[in-house]
Order: C-alpha cells, then sequence, then structure tokens
C-alpha cells in the first residue's frame, strides 16, 4: 500500500493513491492538477524514505474535486454577573483533493559509484603528499640535544 504524508500550508496529511483529503482552501479550478513537493516521508508497503525535513524527488500528484465549507463551530463568549453574551459561528473554507498517484525519489546509483570513487582517488593523492611532506620536515630539523 503506497502513501506519503505531506505538508501544505502549515499542516501535515496522510495521502494514500485513489483517496481524498481536505485541505484548506486552495485558489485553484475544480478539475486542476495539484502537485504537493513538500513530502515527508513515502512508503511503497516495503520501504519507507523518511526527509530530513523533505524526501527529495519525491511528489504527490492530485486533482482538485470541490471547495466546501467545514462543519460549523460555535464560538460563544460571557462574562458573568456583566449581562454580556456574544454568539458567533465559523465555517472553515475546505479543499478537496483527490489523490492520484505518489511520485518516489529515484536513486542515483551510478552518480553516487562515481562521487565514492573520486573522492577515494583524491584522498590517496592527498595522503601520499602529506607523508612526503611530512618526511621532508622530519629530515631538515635535527632534535635538540637534552640537558642532564
Amino acid at each position: 500500500m503506497k502513501y506519503a504524508i505531506v505538508e501544505f500550508s502549515g499542516k501535515q496529511y496522510l495521502a494514500h493513491e485513489g483517496s481524498l483529503i481536505e485541505v484548506d482552501r486552495m485558489s485553484l479550478e475544480i478539475g486542476k492538477p495539484v502537485v504537493f513537493k513538500d513530502v515527508l516521508l513515502v512508503s511503497d508497503g516495503k520501504k519507507v524514505d523518511v526527509g530530513a525535513p523533505f524526501v527529495k524527488g519525491a511528489s504527490v500528484k492530485g486533482k482538485v474535486q470541490d471547495h466546501p465549507k467545514g462543519k460549523k463551530i460555535i464560538v460563544f463568549k460571557y462574562k458573568p454577573k456583566q449581562r454580556y453574551r456574544r454568539t458567533q459561528g465559523h465555517r472553515q473554507l475546505l479543499t478537496h483533493v483527490a489523490i492520484e498517484s505518489i511520485g518516489f525519489p529515484k536513486a542515483p546509483e551510478a552518480e553516487t559509484k562515481k562521487k565514492v570513487a573520486a573522492k577515494s582517488k583524491s584522498s590517496a593523492t592527498k595522503s601520499s603528499a602529506k607523508r612526503k611532506a611530512l618526511t621532508k620536515v622530519s629530515d631538515a630539523k635535527p632534535k635538540a640535544p637534552t640537558k642532564s
């Protein structure tokens, strides 16, 4: 089962392929594609990739379904002995996004092997140069005689 944890507008959402997630209102028309690049975690059922903070190369693609309003929340303010009572309601503006696909990062194996080989060659030349320099310095400076 493929799933990902996506960050959008400061909140985190669990997204499965084929599922519907409810996010804060987006200024996109219904039917427009959406790509979430800030992926915190990606899993294909066997392997889990955790980002630090985001997984490089991972993306979640979806499509805007509709723009509903959320459940009504009642805000009631009350001060005792003052005859002060205020009632206010709030409905959050939301967007439903249907998740179509979860893109996994590609493993650049060939590039990493080349980088490791290049690093080992450069470190070998540096270490041999250090050895030569140290032997020359030790040959040039004689030890000072000690008083006994």
